[in-house]
């Protein structure tokens, strides 16, 4: 194995819906490998979607190394790892052994599991500064809601609880063997504040009392970039690194993107970045100096991401997941093993540069299918199409994607718009799976009417995941610094005005869709 004798280097690794990145990147923002692996998630009835921690742990274990071996470094010359992940969550009994609520089920409860729908509308129920912070809806998609389903439907796994983590915490604790919390998952999806810390009186009103107990109230919270421990020797050999070296405490790994798009733009006259991260899930991200919320929207959060920040954000449950969904109902023929996603964008492509903007101008979607997180606050909200010709065959299953994909950059742009929050400015720094699509890129520009500003090499939420582990690793530059040093090149995407108009018609037929839709569910 050649060998490479770089600056100072770190492993970031990104535990997303059904896979963990790793990333074995340079503090000037090089990155060295990357590498992939896929892990399950297990699908069950009534929106039931868990994982097992062990299949998980063996991803990320197995990326780590390959991403070590393909950089061709040793494993003395790697400083520093840090973990992020979506907002699983993690449940162990007294004993710290595995606990499932249900058989077939995993230990971790994915963060797209709504089977709490119920008690997410009971946990907003009650006045408190916690339901303002989250819109005034506390979403399914949280811990509070997940939890309380676990104490209400099944009692002798709540008693036999002992400790829940955020997936990225957890993690954490896995490759150190010490329990801490990241400040920014329990401030964004748990009932904790920053300042007064367990929101006690929140959780006797919906009776939840005994929920920091059940769940580890002890264990340490820390900013982001400080070090959860030194990494294991178990887990060294697993993933090819050296035993003792610092693990930083981690990020959602929304929170990592927006941290990795620092310096990609300019702040907006409010001093804010505004970032869209895209992929399974859709989110808006607003990161600065500026304190603002409102009604269906996340936040404001501060100290989640780097000191004296602000952060505020806004999504859509099923984005990357909607296209998924699309592609698998509208097969040509319906048979199994369809077109992939990059076959039928492929394809949109040449169908664009012929028709253009009006390429199945049509068929109109609400891409609500998985509810919608914001601006409304309702996961009972079902997706609508409207238009659909009785055609099957690649074009139309691409005509069809494509209407989807516009869907999801309208909706974009309704949360845009939504007053009161920071969003004012002219560009966006744009992220994750869609980013990698010139074709989609420009469509989220031309809907919303702002630049959208990428990346041309790297990968965001890996960059910002390992601007923690150089934090941890003793860099003594603030996490901004850090960030904005990881940034290479970027890419600017305008708006054509021409193809603007064109989707301003789509936004009102998607407003009007909005309004029909809520009539319907008024009858009976």
């Amino acid at each position: 194995m050649s060998t490479v004798r770089p600056s100072r280097l770190v492993c970031a690794v990104d535990v997303g819906t059904r896979s963990a990145r790793a990333g074995v990147v340079q503090a000037d923002g090089c990155e060295l490998a990357r590498e992939i692996c896929a892990f399950p998630l297990l699908e069950g009835p009534a929106q039931h979607r868990t994982y097992r921690f062990s299949d998980i742990r063996i991803a990320v274990r197995q990326a780590v190394s390959a991403a070590v071996d393909s950089a061709g470094v040793e494993p003395a010359a790697i400083s520093g790892l840090a973990l992020s992940a979506t907002c699983s969550l993690v449940l162990r009994d007294a004993a710290g052994e595995p606990l499932s609520t249900d058989p077939g089920e995993g230990d971790v409860v994915a963060w797209c599991d709504h089977r709490a729908a119920d008690e997410a509308r009971d946990c907003s129920q009650s006045p408190h500064a916690l339901v303002d912070r989250n819109g005034g809806f506390i979403s399914p998609e949280m811990q509070t809601p997940k939890l309380l389903w676990i104490k209400r439907h099944r009692p002798v796994h709540w008693q036999r609880l002992g400790q829940a983590l955020d997936l990225s915490d957890a993690l954490a604790m896995d490759v150190t063997g010490v329990p801490v919390r990241s400040l920014c998952s329990m401030v964004a999806k748990w009932p904790y504040d920053g300042r007064s810390g367990w929101l006690v009186d929140y959780l006797r009103t919906i009776g939840l009392e005994d929920l920091p107990e059940r769940v580890g109230f002890s264990i340490p919270i820390r900013l982001p970039g400080t070090v959860a421990g030194p990494l294991s020797g178990s887990a060294a050999d697993a993933m090819s690194l050296s035993a003792g070296i610092p693990v930083a405490v981690g990020l959602v790994d929304a929170f990592a993107g927006a941290l990795g798009a620092t310096g990609m733009t300019s702040p907006n006259a409010a001093g804010n970045r505004l970032n869209l991260i895209t992929g399974t899930s859709n989110v808006i991200m607003s990161v600065g100096s500026t304190r603002a919320g409102a009604s269906g929207f996340w936040g404001p959060y501060r100290d989640v991401i780097m000191p004296g920040a602000w952060v505020s954000e806004a999504g859509q449950s099923a984005a990357g997941a909607l296209l998924d969904h699309l592609l698998e109902l509208w097969s040509p023929g319906g048979e199994r093993g369809g077109p992939s996603h990059a076959e039928v964008l492929d394809r949109i492509d040449q169908l664009y540069a012929s028709e253009g903007p009006h390429l199945a101008g049509d068929i109109h979607l609400l891409p609500d299918f998985a509810g919608n997180r914001a601006p409304f606050g309702d996961p009972s909200a079902r997706g609508l199409i409207t238009g659909l010709p009785l055609e099957r065959g690649m074009d139309a299953l691409c005509r069809v994607y494509w209407r989807g994909a516009v869907s999801l950059a309208l909706g974009i742009r309704q949360l845009l718009e939504h007053g009161g929050m920071p969003w004012d400015g002219d560009e966006l720094a744009m992220l994750g799976g869609f980013s990698r699509t010139r074709l989609l890129i420009q469509l989220f520009a031309d809907v919303t009417g702002r630049r959208m500003v990428c990346g041309e090499a790297g990968d965001r939420v890996i960059d910002g995941t390992a601007a923690l582990a150089l934090k941890a690793a003793g860099d003594n530059r603030d996490l901004a610094s850090i960030a904005a040093a990881l940034i290479d090149r970027t890419a600017a995407f305008e708006p054509v005005p021409d193809a603007s108009r064109l989707f301003d018609r789509d936004y009102k037929i998607f407003n009007t869709l909005q309004k029909q839709r809520y009539a319907i569910d008024q009858v009976g």
